[in-house]
């Protein structure tokens, strides 16, 4: 079951600002709100991208020495 959320505080100009953008998409306030906050959820936040590459990184048993990296950037400059 849905539960409700409230944001007390919100600046003036943030809940203009997000107004507006629901306003330009058709929709109210909070239809916006909730397809953001479900977007928002839908994606790991940086820490878990994050992790979740270096644990792939260090499944996979591959490296690539920075050096590698570094000449070859070099080499496609020339």
């Amino acid at each position: 079951m849905p539960v409700q959320i409230t944001i007390r505080g919100v600046p003036n100009d943030v809940r203009d600002v997000l107004a507006a953008r629901a306003a330009r998409q058709g929709q109210s306030m909070q239809q916006f709100l909730r397809l953001e906050l479900e977007r928002i959820a839908s994606r790991p936040s940086i820490n878990e991208w994050l992790r979740e590459t270096r644990q792939a990184v260090d499944a996979s048993g591959s490296r690539v020495p920075g050096t590698l990296i570094v000449d070859a950037v070099r080499a496609d400059r020339k």
